[in-house]
């Protein structure tokens, strides 16, 4: 990746110059990091990251914009439903760092795709989905990797209304978060652990429970507009919708697989997101 600095690069980072040297801000803007969901925790994790100086980031992520992302998501504006999501956020990381080199893959994670993200290339691996096979997969095939390669994830920000009780902890010494509870179980029943310590950013807070109901999302009464096919059959290879992106990626919906859905709110998902980048600067300048 080319990391030559333009005028106006030097311009917008004059302020973390002055507070963490010229060194570390060099160390910054060469630093490679791959993010793994751009939704309501990813995708303020890497507007933090660009902000602070990082320019070489790789977002993954398979939807398209909804309108209920709306209330959390950073891209999600009432100008983007619709837009795929890496595509909707590369465009903002480049309004803020024109000379940024923001990769955007529209790709589910899985098993079967992890090859094809070349994990090895990167400093930072960010994980923050939701799915709790993929996530258990990720923090595997992640912690997997030489050990010079830094691995952060996200555990379970919904149903969360108290910022102040965010915090950081060793993936093992999470407390209290029931995602990390879940994926220890998972790992000791198949009796495959991760092969090294990683840090996570999760909440103290006891969840609450949903006060409202479901009525739309995951259900045939999803309020999000429905593609219109153009040509071939609905929901083979051969389908053409008038939607952008990956044409195999237009009807799936992550929100049907899932057992609930769960009500969140910006300021704790955009907290645990500038909480990881603050993770990712940090060790890049210790």
């Amino acid at each position: 990746m080319e990391n030559k600095i333009t005028t106006m690069e030097r311009g917008m980072q004059r302020r973390t110059e002055l507070l963490l040297g010229k060194d570390n801000l060099e160390k910054i803007q060469s630093a490679r990091v791959l993010i793994f969901g751009i939704g309501g925790v990813g995708s303020w994790c890497a507007e933090g990251l660009v902000r602070s100086g990082v320019r070489n980031i790789t977002i993954v992520d398979s939807d398209r914009v909804c309108v209920t992302n709306c209330n959390r998501q950073l891209m999600a504006t009432s100008r983007t439903i619709g837009e795929v999501k890496v595509d909707a956020l590369r465009n903002r990381l480049l309004e803020i760092n024109p000379d940024a080199n923001i990769t955007a893959y529209q790709k589910i994670y899985q098993a079967e795709t992890a090859d094809e993200f070349h994990m090895e290339e990167y400093d930072f691996i960010i994980d923050a989905i939701d799915s709790l096979k993929d996530k258990a997969d990720l923090i595997l095939r992640a912690t997997a990797l030489p050990k010079h390669i830094t691995f952060v994830s996200s555990m379970g920000a919904a149903l969360r209304h108290d910022p102040f009780m965010i915090r950081k902890a060793e993936f093992w010494k999470v407390d209290g978060d029931p995602l990390a509870r879940a994926l220890r179980k998972k790992f000791k029943k198949n009796k495959t652990f991760p092969r090294r310590k990683f840090l996570c950013v999760y909440s103290e807070e006891k969840p609450m429970q949903n006060l409202g109901v479901n009525k739309a999302c995951g259900t045939d009464d999803c309020i999000c507009s429905k593609a219109k096919l153009l040509s071939g059959e609905r929901g083979t290879d051969s389908a053409i919708y008038d939607a952008p992106g990956d044409q195999r990626l237009v009807e799936h919906d992550w929100n049907s697989t899932k057992a609930q859905i769960n009500g969140s709110l910006c300021h704790i998902t955009a907290s645990f997101g500038m909480a990881i980048a603050g993770i990712v600067i940090n060790h890049i300048i210790e």
